[in-house]
């Protein structure tokens, strides 16, 4: 983990471009609707059994290397992928890669 100060600058989202995005019209309209952020560390699968006997202290291998980067999700769409990062004493995550368009868009077009 690392703070902050670190953290590199994404090519191709610099200020003009954001100010591009925010006078469009078009995106105007979408910038305020909530959605939800999430980050995907890894995942296993387990039996009922196994869950049950979980208790404090116990450890779940998952199916990810240590150094892998995370998944970043928005409403169940990976967008993203990046690393935990600490900002003033909390995690924050650090955007490494985006996601290729088609992914992000088929996580939309699923719920559609």
């Amino acid at each position: 983990m690392s703070d902050m100060s670190e953290a590199p600058r994404i090519d191709g989202v610099g200020e003009d471009s954001i100010s591009r995005m925010v006078n469009n019209r078009q995106f105007r309209l979408l910038a305020d609707i909530p959605v939800r952020m999430s980050v995907e560390v890894g995942s296993t699968s387990l039996r009922l059994a196994e869950v049950m006997d979980l208790s404090e202290g116990s450890v779940v291998e998952l199916d990810r290397q240590a150094d892998d980067l995370l998944d970043i999700m928005v409403n169940g769409a990976l967008i993203a992928k990046g690393e935990v990062v600490t900002v003033n004493g909390r995690y924050g995550i650090r955007i490494v890669e985006i996601a290729a368009a088609e992914s992000r868009l088929a996580g939309v077009e699923r719920r559609g």
